[in-house]
C-alpha cells in the first residue's frame, strides 16, 4: 500500500471503521440485484422484478438523505442502528412475501420500507472529515480509499449475490445484504470514538432547512443524475451487447473491468499532491467522462468493449473523491452527511433513469445504438457543470454552518478567526 494510505491509518480508529464502513457498505451493491434474481427465480416475472428494483432505488433515494441529516442532528449510533433494523426487517418481510406468494402490492410497501437503508459511505466519509480536517492532503487520500471501497463493493457485490441467488436458493443475496448491513453499521455505531459530534441545535438562520440549499451541492447534484445515468445505461447496454455476441455471462467480467479501472485511478490519485482549484479539477473530470463515451460507440466485440470500458473508468473515481471534497466546502459542518448523502441520491435517481431509457432503446434499437444513452448522459453531465463552475468558486459557508451569507464587513468587524478553516476547506 503506498505511503499515504498507511499514513492516514496511524490515526486510532481508523482502521476499525474503514473495515465496518465495507461491511456495510456491501448491499449498496447487492440489495437491488439480489431482490432481481429472487424475484425471477421464483416467478420468472421479469417486469415485476425490475419495478420493485426501481421502487427499492428510489425510496432509498428519497429516504437516504433524512436519515442522514437526523444523523447529522443526533450522532450516527442514535440513528443508524434503529433506521439499520427497519431496513433489514423489512427486506426480511420482502423475501417472505415473495416465497409465499403474496399480493405483489405487499412486495411493494416492503421495497418502500427497506429504503430506510443509512448511507455507510457518507458515514464513513464524515468520519475522515471530523480526523483530518484542516489537513486537504490527508483528506484527500482518505477520499480516495472510500472510493476504492465503493468500486470493490461494486465488483464483489452483484456476483456474490446473483451466484448465492442461482446455485444455493433464491433469497440467499438479499438475506446475505441484510446481514451485512446489520453486521457493519453494528460495528461501525460501536466505534464512538471516531463518531462526528452532532450537531443537534444550529443558532444560524434556516437551521433547519437541507443542505441542498447550497448552490455548490445543487451544481454537485444534477451533475450526478447524469452520471448515475452513465452508470445504469452502461450497465443495461452491456448486458445487452454481450447477449447479443452470444457471450451473455461475460458482461459481468467487462463491467467488473470498468470497475477495475476506477479502482486503479482512485488508487493513484489518492497518492498526488495536487494544486489548483477543486472546481477545475472536478470539471475537468466529468468532462473526462464524457468524452470517454464516446469510444464505446465504436466498440464492435467484447474485447474492444472492455478496453474502452477500462479507459472510462479511469475518470471515475478521481471525480468522485474531488465531488467530496466540493461537498465538504460547501455544506456547513453541521450538515456535512445529509450533503454527502445528497450526491448519492442523485447517482440513484440517475441509475434509475439511465436503465429504463436504454432498455427502451435496446428494445427497440439494439444494444449498439443503446450506448448513446450514456453518450448523450455524459454530454449533459459536461453541460451541468461547465453551467454551475461559478457556483462552485463562490465562497462556502463556514463550518459550523453560521453567517453563511453575511459578509464580515457589513457586521461592523471583521472575523480573524474564521478565515483560516475557510482557506483550509478551499484547499480540501
Amino acid at each position: 500500500m503506498p505511503s499515504p494510505y498507511r499514513a492516514i491509518f496511524a490515526a486510532p480508529g481508523t482502521l476499525g471503521f474503514s473495515a465496518a464502513g465495507l461491511i456495510g457498505r456491501m448491499p449498496l451493491a447487492m440489495t437491488g440485484v439480489g431482490v432481481l434474481t429472487m424475484v425471477t427465480e421464483l416467478s420468472g416475472r421479469y417486469g415485476l422484478a425490475g419495478l420493485l428494483t426501481g421502487t427499492l432505488a428510489l425510496s432509498a433515494a428519497v429516504l437516504g438523505p433524512q436519515v442522514s441529516r437526523l444523523v447529522d442532528r443526533y450522532g450516527q449510533r442514535r440513528v443508524l442502528r434503529p433506521a439499520t433494523l427497519v431496513s433489514v426487517v423489512a427486506v426480511g418481510a420482502l423475501v417472505l412475501c415473495a416465497q409465499w406468494g403474496l399480493p405483489d402490492w405487499t412486495l411493494f410497501v416492503c421495497a418502500l420500507a427497506a429504503g430506510c437503508v443509512p448511507s455507510i459511505g457518507a458515514m464513513t466519509r464524515a468520519r475522515w472529515a471530523e480526523i483530518y480536517r484542516g489537513r486537504p492532503q490527508e483528506l484527500h487520500t482518505a477520499y480516495s480509499l472510500e472510493s476504492i471501497v465503493d468500486e470493490l463493493c461494486f465488483i464483489l457485490g452483484p456476483p456474490l449475490s446473483i451466484g448465492l441467488s442461482t446455485i444455493w436458493f433464491p433469497a440467499a443475496g438479499p438475506l446475505l445484504s441484510g446481514l451485512f448491513l446489520l453486521v457493519g453499521a453494528w460495528w461501525l455505531t460501536a466505534l464512538r470514538a471516531t463518531e462526528p459530534v452532532p450537531h443537534p441545535v444550529e443558532k444560524h438562520e434556516g437551521a433547519r432547512t437541507s443542505a441542498l440549499r447550497s448552490p455548490g451541492l445543487q451544481v454537485l447534484v444534477v451533475a450526478f443524475v447524469a452520471t448515475g445515468a452513465i452508470f445504469g445505461a452502461v450497465d443495461v447496454v452491456t448486458v445487452a451487447f454481450a447477449e447479443e455476441q452470444g457471450h451473455k455471462t461475460a458482461s459481468s467480467l467487462v463491467l467488473a473491468v470498468y470497475a477495475g479501472g476506477s479502482c486503479l485511478a482512485g488508487a493513484v490519485f489518492g497518492t498526488l499532491r495536487l494544486k489548483g482549484a477543486p472546481a477545475r479539477r472536478w470539471v475537468v473530470g466529468v468532462l473526462a467522462m464524457a468524452v470517454s463515451m464516446i469510444p464505446l460507440q465504436l466498440a464492435g466485440n467484447l474485447p474492444l468493449l472492455a478496453v474502452a470500458l477500462f479507459v472510462a473508468g479511469l475518470a471515475i473515481a478521481p471525480t468522485m473523491v474531488t465531488t467530496m471534497a466540493l461537498v465538504e466546502a460547501h455544506v456547513p459542518r453541521g450538515k456535512l452527511t445529509e450533503g454527502m448523502t445528497w450526491t448519492g441520491t442523485g447517482l440513484a435517481v440517475g441509475v434509475a433513469l439511465g436503465t429504463s431509457i436504454s432498455g427502451w432503446v435496446v428494445a427497440v434499437h439494439g444494444a449498439d445504438v443503446g450506448y448513446a444513452v450514456p453518450g448523450v448522459a455524459g454530454v449533459l453531465a459536461a453541460l451541468v457543470a461547465f453551467l454551475g463552475y461559478r457556483r462552485l468558486n463562490r465562497p462556502a459557508p463556514t463550518r459550523e454552518g453560521q453567517r453563511a451569507q453575511q459578509d464580515p464587513e457589513q457586521s461592523g468587524q471583521s472575523r480573524p478567526e474564521e478565515r483560516p478553516e475557510r482557506s483550509e476547506r478551499h484547499l480540501a
